[in-house]
Formats: C-alpha cells, structure tokens, sequence
C-alpha cells in the first residue's frame, strides 16, 4: 500500500550545477511535513545516480533526454493517490523551510485555485518578473531582441504587470514554471504538461489549460524564493531555436 504524504516534489535534471542542486534539494527536504522528491534524469550516462541518497528521494533515469514536460509527467501515475500537493521545481531555486505550507494553506483557503506561486527574486536580491500576462508575439521578439525593446517598451511593460501592485495577491495569467505548487488532483485532471513542447512555453501552455479547466492560478508574494534563472536560450544558439519552436507550437494551438 502506498504511503500517504502531503507534499511530493520533481526536480527534472540534465546537467546541472551539482552545488545549486544540493541547495534545492535541502531546501525541500527541510518542510516539516510529510514529503517525497522525485529526481528525473534527462542525462543519457545517468548523471545522478546515486549521487542523493535519501528514503524522502527517489532517482528515475531514462538514459536519455525526454525533454522537460515528459519529465514532469512521468510521475503522475505515482503521485495521483500518494500526495496532496505537488511542486514542480527547477533545479537552481532556494527557500525557506515556511514557504510550502504557507501556500498550501492559501491553496486551502480556495477551491477554485489550482496552482500558486510565489514571489521570485535573483539570488542578489532583484525581483524577478515571474507572473505575468500572457504574452504576445511582438512582446516576445522584443524581449529576445533587445534592440526593439524602446520600441515596444508598453506592450512589455504590460506584459510583467506594471500596473498592479505585487506585493499583493492576485490571479495571474501565468506564472513562471521555476515553482508552480498544484492541487495533486487538478494536476491530474490537466494531464500535466503537454509534451509536443520539448523545452519552454509548457508552463505558459499549463496555465491556459488551468483556465479551461476554470480554476484559477494565485501569485502570492507574502512568500519569496530566489531563483538563478540561467536564460539560456538567450546564450545557445540549439536552446534559442528550440524556443522558438516552442514558440511558434504554442501560438499555433492557442490561436483562438
């Protein structure tokens, strides 16, 4: 019989930063709640195995890449009757041992939230625009290309909701997937991820599938985690076209 927990986590792993990883896991490992981490390695040589050595940890490598929503959904057969509540992590973020149950109980506080997040600062400090509209085609090519940015300066300043207050709640249109905290049931009734994106703009495509699903997503900044944010596609050019692509599949199927 599967244990009962309250909170099950998954890190999706593919060469990371081993020091930034073992700041992420510690930070998951401290809640004081019933808890379970998934590691997915995306690595083909199986970089971490055995490398985190924990019963509150369980390693599962493919041998290959399988992309970052794939990764996500690989464990949501064990999840969907085991945890209450179920984070989706990045690899390089940091928080307090207060900030799970504290949005658990916003979650708690309405149903017709599906997924919360916090506020999310660099690790110097800086705020980090991590809920924001959904994005437009041209508030996308002028944030790739800096150069436009003057140009388009509203629209992307729109876009990070300038004009509201965020160091208050409120439903977002998107929120960032570094740390998307779910409602374990409605994450099953979404199907996760959806996996025609290899990597970026699953989590803006989870976020309309919430709307469908006419349930809510809550920023809430009375909690902050930093967040490395390594940016990139903006250095690798494979990365950047990848993006994209992913780009291009996520208008194409939100077109309407």
């Amino acid at each position: 019989m599967s244990e009962s927990i309250e909170i099950s986590a998954s890190i999706v792993l593919y060469k990371e930063n081993i020091k930034e990883l073992e700041k992420t896991i510690e930070s998951f490992l401290s809640i004081d709640l019933p808890k379970k981490l998934y590691l997915i390695d995306n690595t083909v040589d199986k970089q971490f195995d055995n490398v985190f050595i924990n019963k509150q940890i369980e390693y599962i490598g493919f041998g290959k890449n399988v992309g970052f929503g794939m990764g996500h959904n690989m464990i949501l057969n064990k999840i969907e009757k085991t945890s209450s509540f179920h984070l989706i992590l990045n690899p390089d973020v940091i928080f307090s041992k207060e900030v799970i149950p504290t949005l658990i109980e916003a979650l708690k506080r309405d149903p017709s939230v599906a997924m919360v997040a916090p506020r999310v600062l660099f690790p110097n400090g800086e705020h980090q625009f991590s809920c924001r509209r959904y994005p437009t085609i041209l508030e996308l090519f002028a944030r790739r290309f800096k150069f436009f940015s003057g140009t388009f300066k509203e629209k992307i300043s729109k876009g990070v909701y300038s004009d509201k207050d965020l160091s208050a709640p409120f439903f977002a249109e998107y929120l960032t997937g570094c740390f998307q905290l779910y409602r374990t049931r409605d994450l099953i009734d979404l199907k996760g991820f959806d996996e025609r994106y290899f990597l970026y703009m699953e989590d803006v495509d989870i976020c309309k599938k919430i709307d469908v699903l006419g349930k809510k997503k809550l920023y809430f900044p009375q909690v902050v985690i930093y967040h490395v944010l390594k940016k990139g596609s903006e250095k690798n050019l494979s990365l950047f076209l990848r993006h994209s692509l992913s780009i291009i599949q996520y208008f194409k199927k939100w077109k309407n």
